[in-house]
C-alpha cells in the first residue's frame, strides 16, 4: 500500500495543520461519520441541508484519527480542549474546499499506482458495465471497483482513496454537466476507456444528444497515450462518431450485435433469466452464459469479452466471468415474494433509454401479466413530454398488461400508452408510492411480474420493501 501522510495533504491542497502531527498517515476515507472505524480519516461536506464539517467530533468518537474540514465553516469553532483530552493522538487539518481537497489527494494517490484502470461512463449502463467487467477482470487480478454510485465529483475520488493492494482498477463517471467526465478522468486516468451508449439521461441540463456525445468524450481527455477506447458499436451516436473521426493517440475497439463490430455474438437466444449465444474468437467458437436476461446484458457481457482479451484474460475465465457476475442492488434485481409475484426492481435511475430496455426484458418474460409500475423521469427540460411519451408508446409495444404510473410527468407514459391503443382499464394514474404500493397488492397475482423503474428521487425501492415480503 502507499502511504500518504498529514504532510503531503498539507502541501497538495495548501491546508492547514491545528492540531496533531504532520506524520500521521491517511488511511480509509470517508464522508459519513456512521461508517467511520478505528484509524479512519474523515472528511467533511457541506450539503444543502447538513454541514459535515461541524460533525468532526462524531467522527473522532467513532475512531477517526484524522479530520479535514473546510475552514470556512468551522474557523473559530474547533473544541480545541474536548480534542486534546479526549482524542490526544488525532489530527485536525483545515482546507479551503472540501471537494476540491479531496479530488486533489485522489489525483495524487492515483500517480503513486502503475496498474490498469477502466473507466466508464455512458448514459445507461455504467454500473451493470462495472459490475460484469470486475467479474471478468477478478479472474486474473485483485479488482478495486466503484460501489454503489460513487461515481460523481466526491464519489469517484473516494473510491479511488480506497486503493490500498488492488492490482487493477474499474471505476464509473457519472455526469449532469459539461465538464464533469473531464475532471474526473484527469484523476482517474484510465488506461482502458469505455462508454456504454449516449442517450437521453440530463438531456434537459444538455440542451442535446450531440452534446451528451460530447460530455461522455470527456473520458479521452485523461486516457494514457496510446490508451485503449472501447465503445457500444450499436449506439448511433457511437458508431456514427467512430465512422467520422480519424482517433490520433488511442486505438478504439468495437462491439456490437447490429452493426460490423469487433467482438460480436451471433446466434442469440434469450430469456428472462438470461442469454445464451456464440462467439468466434482466434478462430474457436465459444458459448457464452450470460446470468442476467435482456439484449442490453448481451451488449454488456460484449464489453467485458473486449476488456478482458485486451488483458490476455484466457476465454475460459472470462466466461466463468460472465456467467457468475452478479449486478449492484436496485439495477435488474429480480426476486419473487411470498405471493409468487416476480418483482424486478430496476428502480435506482431512469432515462428513456433505461425504460425502454427494462419495458423490452419485462415484455418477454414468461409469466401470466406484465405490470409496469414506472415514475417520473427527471432532469429532461424541454424534452420531458416528449420523451415520457415515447415510453408510453414502448408500454404499448411491449405488450404491458396493466400500466401503473407515479407523479405528475409519469402522466404523458398513461396518456400516450391509451393513446396508442392500450386498455384504458388496465391504466392507473397514481400520486404517490403509498398508493402505488396498495393498488399493486390488490392487481399482482401468483405468476404476475412487476417491474419498478423511476428516477431516484421518487424512492421506489420504499415500493419494492413494501411488495416484496
Amino acid at each position: 500500500m502507499k502511504e500518504i501522510l498529514v504532510k503531503d495533504i498539507l502541501e497538495l491542497c495548501n491546508g492547514e495543520i491545528i492540531y496533531g502531527s504532520k506524520n500521521n498517515e491517511i488511511k480509509e476515507v470517508k464522508k459519513d461519520t456512521r461508517e467511520i472505524n478505528n484509524g479512519d480519516t474523515y472528511i467533511g461536506f457541506k450539503g444543502e441541508h447538513n454541514d459535515g464539517n461541524l460533525m468532526y467530533l462524531d467522527a473522532l468518537k467513532n475512531g477517526a484519527q484524522i479530520c479535514i474540514l473546510e475552514k470556512s465553516s468551522v474557523e473559530n469553532r474547533i473544541k480545541l480542549d474536548e480534542i486534546k483530552n479526549n482524542f490526544p493522538n488525532s489530527t485536525i487539518i483545515c482546507v479551503e474546499k472540501s471537494i476540491e481537497a479531496i479530488q486533489e489527494i485522489a489525483r495524487y494517490k492515483r500517480n503513486l499506482y502503475n496498474i490498469p484502470v477502466i473507466g466508464i461512463t455512458g448514459s445507461v449502463g455504467k454500473t451493470s458495465t462495472k459490475d460484469i467487467i470486475a467479474s471478468v477482470m477478478s479472474r486474473k487480478y485483485n479488482v478495486l471497483k466503484t460501489l454503489g454510485n460513487y461515481n460523481n465529483q466526491i464519489g469517484l475520488p473516494l473510491t479511488v482513496l480506497r486503493l490500498k493492494d488492488e492490482e487493477a482498477m474499474i471505476i464509473e463517471m457519472g455526469m449532469n454537466m459539461l465538464g464533469e467526465i473531464s475532471n474526473l478522468t484527469k484523476i482517474a486516468k484510465p488506461t482502458v476507456a469505455v462508454i456504454t451508449n449516449v442517450g437521453t439521461a440530463h438531456i434537459g441540463n444538455l440542451g442535446s444528444r450531440e452534446n451528451i456525445l460530447k460530455a461522455k468524450l470527456e473520458i479521452l481527455e485523461g486516457l494514457e497515450e496510446n490508451g485503449i477506447l472501447i465503445i457500444n458499436n450499436d449506439n448511433d451516436m457511437l458508431h456514427k462518431w467512430n465512422e467520422e473521426t480519424k482517433h490520433e493517440g488511442y486505438k478504439v475497439i468495437t462491439y456490437g450485435i447490429e452493426n460490423k463490430s469487433d467482438i460480436m455474438p451471433y446466434n442469440i437466444v434469450l430469456s428472462e433469466n438470461g442469454s445464451t449465444y456464440k462467439i468466434d474468437i482466434d478462430g474457436k467458437t465459444y458459448n457464452v452464459n450470460v446470468s442476467v436476461g435482456g439484449n442490453h446484458f448481451v451488449l454488456n457481457s460484449l464489453c467485458a469479452i473486449a476488456t478482458g482479451r485486451l488483458f490476455k484474460i484466457n476465454m475460459v475465465d472470462i466466461l466463468e466471468g460472465i456467467a457468475n457476475f452478479e449486478l449492484t442492488k436496485r439495477r435488474m434485481q429480480v426476486e419473487k415474494n411470498k405471493n409468487g409475484v416476480t418483482i424486478i426492481n430496476d428502480c435506482y435511475n431512469a432515462n428513456y433509454d433505461s425504460m425502454k430496455a427494462a419495458l423490452e426484458y419485462l415484455g418477454k418474460t414468461n409469466t401470466n401479466r406484465k405490470i409496469a409500475v414506472l415514475g417520473d423521469m427527471l432532469e429532461l427540460g424541454e424534452f420531458s413530454k416528449e420523451l415520457h411519451e415515447k415510453v408510453g408508446e414502448e408500454v404499448k409495444k411491449n405488450r404491458i398488461d396493466i400500466l401503473i404510473t407515479v407523479g405528475n410527468l409519469a402522466e404523458n407514459i398513461a396518456n400516450k400508452a391509451m393513446e396508442e391503443g392500450m386498455n384504458k382499464d388496465s391504466i392507473f394514474m397514481r400520486r404517490n408510492n403509498r398508493e402505488a404500493v396498495e393498488l399493486i397488492n390488490k392487481l399482482a397475482k401468483k405468476g404476475d411480474a412487476v417491474l419498478l423503474k423511476a428516477s431516484n428521487s421518487l424512492n421506489f425501492q420504499e415500493i419494492f420493501n413494501e411488495i416484496i415480503n
